[in-house]
């Protein structure tokens, strides 16, 4: 990837990763030999608009888009992928670029890392990598360091506050019981919780100006890469077998008959809860 020095307040280039994953709202299934998520009932993940909206107040603060800053939503995925995008859009991101190609299908997290980096390679100079701190359908948190070390980019990983003054980015990560104070020199890296901001949503305005805006649609030959490279055959772990979760059983209930304490006592005694 293509490096720059940032001065104070200059234009700056940023990429969000948004991903398209099933409604948490509704149960998740497995489809096909090849035990894939269903992807019928997707959404964009709720967790990346923490991304997108830290990227936006960052170049918000810098002047949007009339001063030069850009904010590119980078998705990955089948062509109902594109919802993602034009969803970021519509809150705001400058510009949008989706990776599909049917060889990508089946990808693991390490062969997804590497098209999502090959596509950061092909934007030119780019100063802030900005990523949800999980998907909600992986949920492995593990894209961005991924990520890092292909472009060979620090990271900064959840954060719950990022800042940005001129060359330095400063994060701040929460623990159970301490907090600790981050930074590094742009570019980097910054994967955020949902800590970190209130995600703005799209308005009207929003909606019609995104129909304008500019979506490059990136295949595997346009990023330099072999289809055996990702997908089944490029990916590191393999879903052997799957199996729908049990049902939930309806419990043991209790009556009280005046020994209920003494009943539920020895319940959570049996269970070992106590």
């Amino acid at each position: 990837m293509t490096q720059r020095t940032v001065v104070e307040n200059s234009a700056l280039s940023i990429v969000v990763l948004v991903k398209y994953v099933p409604d948490t709202q509704f149960d998740r299934h497995l489809t096909g030999d090849n035990h894939r998520i269903d992807r019928n009932e997707s959404i964009l993940s709720e967790l990346d608009e923490y991304a997108l909206e830290a990227a936006l107040a960052i170049t918000d603060a810098r002047g949007g888009a009339k001063a030069g800053n850009r904010v590119t939503a980078l998705t990955l995925g089948p062509a109902a992928a594109a919802a993602a995008v034009k969803k970021s859009l519509q809150i705001g991101a400058t510009e949008g670029v989706h990776i599909t190609d049917d060889a990508l299908a089946g990808s693991d997290a390490s062969a997804t890392s590497l098209a999502l980096a090959a596509a950061i390679k092909t934007l030119g100079p780019v100063d802030l990598v900005i990523t949800g701190m999980a998907s909600t359908d992986g949920e492995t948190s593990i894209i961005p360091a991924q990520l890092s070390a292909r472009l060979g980019l620090p990271q900064l990983t959840f954060a719950s506050s990022l800042e940005v003054e001129g060359n330095i980015v400063t994060v701040r990560r929460d623990g159970d019981d301490f907090s600790e104070e981050i930074q590094a020199d742009l570019p980097a890296l910054v994967s955020v919780t949902d800590q970190a901001n209130e995600p703005r949503y799209p308005n009207f305005k929003g909606i019609i100006a995104a129909k304008k805006k500019k979506v490059d649609t990136l295949s595997l030959a346009d990023l330099g890469l072999a289809p055996d490279a990702v997908g089944h055959e490029g990916s590191l772990t393999q879903v052997d077998a799957a199996a729908e979760r049990p049902a939930r059983t309806a419990g043991t209930i209790i009556t009280d008959s005046g020994e209920a304490g003494i009943a539920l006592v020895d319940f959570l005694a049996a269970q070992k809860l106590i």
